[in-house]
């Protein structure tokens, strides 16, 4: 058949609904004869998806996106839930030469595959303008050192503190005020402020952004630990006592120190025990899913507050997509599934924050009060750096915070300890 031939077949095929339908499964999305092949390597956001509202939408983006590149098929691989694992695994392929053209990237790990120079650039793909629209920290987490981009983040989550505006009228914006409001709420029968402190991930990223508000970094660029050092050591410091005060004050219950995991709080929230918790902005939609609504009308949420007014960060993460193919053809096609499929209406669709501001204005989803003030305070988020040895710094600074916490070490003690395991961690990668 004439590449003219196929043309004319195919988009009479891919003309006609029912037929379409049959191009959109769990591995395949297209005609299986068609000429170019996309190997596509990516989480449950896509046709694969467990809810089935969910995959039905991502059939009929898909179905879209392949009406419109019909000399194009795509080869589809689902990661698993071990995504610490997976992102290992490819990031070995890529060295090898053996990655899918096209795949997702956690954001967490981004910089780790730009480093290492397997990503093809993204930047003949978007425009400027585009570019210029995406958040600071976005923009930066995807640019390399020569000032390309090589990969496109096209969501986002950030950490918030929620509140009950029955019993906190007013939004706490330093560590001072929320400590006052927090005691004032144990008047009215509250545990005070929840927050993450057992051992787990979500502890070290929700503290981080007392740290990161001082300004203080976890790594230098050549991605050594230096968070135990000078300056550093002192913001370091500063917020690791700002949580042990709330503890002690009665601000906190010391039952933080084991607290690990977001499903505590909401569980709080319904048992009307808490009004004051530290948590993610997925949450708002669980609050709003578990409470009686005139329950739900009671709880709000603002930005973490910071040491001072000006001082503020927030963790984000977040997932993109890059391209790992030598071929310009694959690479603009994995480009043009990013903006066709994820950059706006998979975000719509999963409700999933945007790295765009302009996004929010153009879907009517993210007009609500609520995700307006969401992407207001994505202007202080900061990604977790992407070196090889965050994990283990995260691990030491879990354990700190317990040792912290439950008053078996000093601050100074627990910092001292916590960064000479990471610096010996680092001598052995």
């Amino acid at each position: 058949m004439t590449r003219l031939a196929w043309l004319l077949a195919a988009s009479t095929v891919l003309a006609h609904p029912a037929v379409a339908q049959n191009l959109v499964n769990g591995s395949l999305v297209g005609d299986r004869d068609a000429p170019n092949t996309l190997t596509l390597r990516l989480t449950s956001d896509g046709p694969g998806n467990n809810y089935p509202a969910t995959a039905e939408g991502y059939n009929e983006l898909y179905s879209d996106f392949i009406r419109n590149h019909p000399e194009w098929k795509i080869e589809m691989q689902l990661m698993s839930d071990n995504i610490g694992q997976e992102q290992a695994r490819m990031l070995e392929q890529a060295r090898a030469g053996r990655a899918p053209d096209c795949a997702a990237v956690d954001s967490f790990v981004l910089p780790q595959f730009i480093s290492n120079g397997v990503l093809a650039s993204f930047s003949p793909y978007f425009s400027d303008e585009e570019i210029d629209q995406l958040f600071p920290f976005i923009r930066d987490g995807i640019t390399g050192e020569d000032g390309e981009i090589y990969a496109w983040w096209w969501n986002t989550d950030l950490r918030v503190l929620y509140r009950n505006e029955t019993i906190v009228p007013e939004a706490p914006e330093t560590w001072e005020e929320l400590k006052e409001a927090a005691i004032a709420s144990t008047e009215d029968g509250m545990e005070g402020l929840l927050f993450n402190g057992g051992r787990w991930e979500g502890t070290t990223f929700d503290w981080l952004a007392n740290y990161w508000a001082q300004g203080g970094d976890l790594v230098d660029e050549e991605g050594k630990p230096i968070f135990g050092e000078g300056e550093n050591r002192e913001k370091f410091l500063t917020a690791v006592n700002y949580f042990k005060d709330l503890v002690d004050s009665g601000a906190a219950p010391r039952r933080v120190a084991n607290i690990a995991s977001y499903d505590d709080f909401v569980a709080a929230a319904a048992a009307g025990t808490s009004a004051l918790f530290i948590g993610g902005n997925w949450q708002y939609s669980q609050l709003e899913d578990t409470l009686p609504a005139e329950t739900f009308e009671q709880w709000t949420f603002s930005p973490i507050p910071g040491p001072t007014l000006e001082e503020r960060s927030t963790g984000t993460g977040g997932w993109t997509f890059g391209s790992f193919s030598d071929d310009p053809e694959k690479v603009e096609m994995c480009a043009n599934l990013v903006r066709e499929v994820y950059m706006g209406p998979a975000n719509a669709l999963q409700q999933q924050l945007p790295t765009r501001a302009d996004l929010y204005d153009q879907y009517e989803v993210f007009d609500t009060p609520a995700n307006q003030t969401f992407a207001e305070a994505l202007d202080d988020g900061r990604a977790r750096p992407g070196a090889a040895i965050y994990p283990e710094i995260s691990n030491q600074i879990q354990i700190m915070m317990g040792d912290v916490l439950t008053g078996s070490k000093t601050p100074e003690d627990a910092l001292d300890d916590a960064y000479q395991a990471a610096l010996d961690a680092y001598e052995r990668l």
